[in-house]
């Protein structure tokens, strides 16, 4: 046996012990000797392997295996601009405080620097974001293989606290099985069958509890996060009184969230019954202009335990720390006509929602994000694309705690969206899976669909509103009419994509919907990864919300 064939079986070895459960990797000359251990554990069932062509899907891919079974997963790519293509969902991940394992081959060391084709300087290409764990070279010689085994167990330790970590692996050549020779020592695993390490604990909610007063006037805002942590706030808003602004990720199990509570807080100024008196932020609100704008109108408390907490505006007076949900007594009082006021603000809001969509020609973004969460079955899993689709939800459609919604926020890129939602539909294949994307998130990402006869394919809808372009950016400055002349060329990007021929060419079949019914019809029944295809006018965007803020603000607050 060859020095490379004895370390990845060792490395592979250890990722099974310690349940590492799913492992992507794509294929590579420098990655073969991981390539043939991950296939043969497989073929033994100790660990589901999956293989993608693109490293940037594969990565994604992992990280939504990731969210779906809440254990580490990795991803294995050869040496080179493989590696870079990993770099996205290494930073999705951080941001995220997800554990991706990024298994990396490389050249050994005397070909740096050499000319060496495929050989880049991959260590610590996504430092600060991921932790790096260098293994040696491998040696035909005794005592490496609790060194190696050591090297992994810390990897999937580290990962476990919530931490990208690239694994990075230089092999020399041959990297084959095919030698006879004897190896030095007993590959096979520990005699005990135990970890090498204890990793480290599950993360639990933070210990140390909040010990300011908050009025019995607060208003909470949850962003994406924990979802332990965003039950756990919840919880004590509900007990408090407090009314609640979640963004779709937060509202999984959550009873009580504030509907169209964005569109309420643009609001604020017409509306002093409304007005809170201190603002509790857990996790990251990124989404809505209207949390922003609240930022700074009231005393700001920052919950959670995370070292990059969300205060952009750096107005919080208060960051870290955690609301207690046994003993509560930060809560100071209780005022039964604050959230009462709120709660008939919603009502009016969402009337005045409901009615102006109906009449608005189907399909806007803003109905298909209603009509498509109304339609998701008990039990669901959606996956919200990053850029139009979670802010329509975010906007306009009733929360529904009976479905776990998903989207990529740490960085909020549309890179990997379609490979995310693959992978959390894979990673809890007893659920229906749902995504709802735009047009320009889902082609970025339409590699997400290559997937190979041999492979598990997922369980996945995926809802794509095809508006010919980047919807998003006529609701931004640039889409103002003194910059219509260079609006559509460098931020429209029309495109003018066949979707039913792509979706053909990926063997992934392709319905078109141009009615609520239709639409109906194709979320009913999900039968394995198809693509449902409606397509609107976005000419017509930033009018329909325009009308949309104006008419709750008129309904709400006369």
């Amino acid at each position: 046996m060859n020095p490379s064939t004895a370390q990845a079986m060792v490395i592979v070895d250890e990722l099974a012990r310690n349940d590492v459960r799913d492992v992507v990797v794509c294929p590579g000359s420098r990655n073969a000797p991981l390539s043939v251990a991950l296939f043969e554990a497989a073929r033994d069932g100790r660990l589901r392997l999956h293989v993608r062509v693109d490293e940037r899907s594969a990565a994604f891919l992992a990280m939504g295996l990731m969210v779906a079974t809440r254990r580490p997963a990795a991803v294995v790519c050869t040496s080179g601009t493989a590696v870079a293509n990993l770099h996205p969902a290494v930073l999705e991940s951080y941001h995220s405080g997800l554990g991706l394992l990024v298994i990396t081959a490389d050249r050994p060391p005397e070909l740096h620097g050499s000319g060496a084709n495929q050989t880049i300087d991959q260590r610590n290409l996504f430092a600060p974001a991921a932790i790096l764990v260098d293994f040696p070279v491998a040696e035909r010689r005794a005592g490496l293989n609790p060194v190696w085994r050591g090297l992994v167990c810390r990897a999937i330790a580290q990962a476990e606290s919530g931490r990208p970590v690239q694994v990075n692996v230089p092999f020399r050549e041959p990297l084959l099985p095919g030698f006879a020779h004897e190896w030095p020592e007993e590959l096979a695993g520990r005699p005990d069958g135990v970890r090498w390490t204890t990793s480290a604990p599950a993360r639990s909610v933070a210990g140390s509890r909040v010990d300011f007063p908050l009025p019995a006037r607060t208003l909470m805002v949850v962003g994406s996060g924990r979802a332990d942590r965003a039950a756990a706030a919840c919880e004590v808003a509900t007990r408090a009184g407090w009314p609640i602004v979640a963004e779709p990720v937060a509202t999984t199990g959550t009873a009580g969230v504030i509907r169209c509570g964005p569109l309420l807080l643009n609001c604020l100024d017409r509306a002093t019954d409304l007005r809170p008196e201190a603002v509790v932020v857990v996790g990251r609100p990124t989404l809505s202009r209207g949390v922003r704008g609240l930022m700074g109108k009231a005393p700001v408390y920052g919950i959670g335990d995370h070292p990059q907490w969300t205060d952009p505006q750096y107005v919080a007076i208060h960051v870290r720390g955690w609301l207690d949900t046994t003993d509560m007594p930060y809560v100071q009082g209780h005022d039964p006509d604050w959230l009462t006021a709120w709660r008939t603000a919603a009502d009016r809001a969402s009337t005045v929602v409901d009615k102006l969509l109906e009449e608005e020609e189907w399909p806007s973004g803003l109905r298909l994000a209603r009509d498509v969460l109304a339609a998701l079955p008990t039990g669901a899993v959606l996956f919200l694309g990053s850029s139009n689709p979670v802010r329509d939800v975010d906007l306009v459609a009733e929360a529904r705690s009976d479905v776990t919604i998903h989207a990529n926020r740490g960085v909020a890129g549309i890179d990997g969206n379609v490979s995310t939602a693959a992978g959390i539909a894979l990673g809890d294949p007893g659920r229906p899976a749902y995504a709802l994307l735009g047009d320009l998130t889902f082609l970025h990402d339409s590699n997400g669909l290559l997937i190979g006869p041999e492979e598990a394919r997922p369980n996945l809808t995926v809802v794509v509103l095809n508006d010919d372009g980047g919807g998003i950016f006529s609701l931004l400055e640039q889409g103002a009419a003194e910059y219509r002349d260079s609006f559509e060329r460098v931020f429209g990007t029309p495109h003018g994509v066949d979707m039913a021929a792509l979706c053909a060419g990926y063997r992934v079949p392709h319905t078109m919907a141009t009615s609520p019914s239709q639409l109906r019809e194709a979320l009913a029944t999900p039968d394995g990864l198809r693509v449902v295809e409606v397509q609107s006018d976005r000419a017509r965007l930033r009018d329909l919300h325009a009308r949309l803020r104006a008419a709750v603000s008129d309904a709400v607050f006369g």
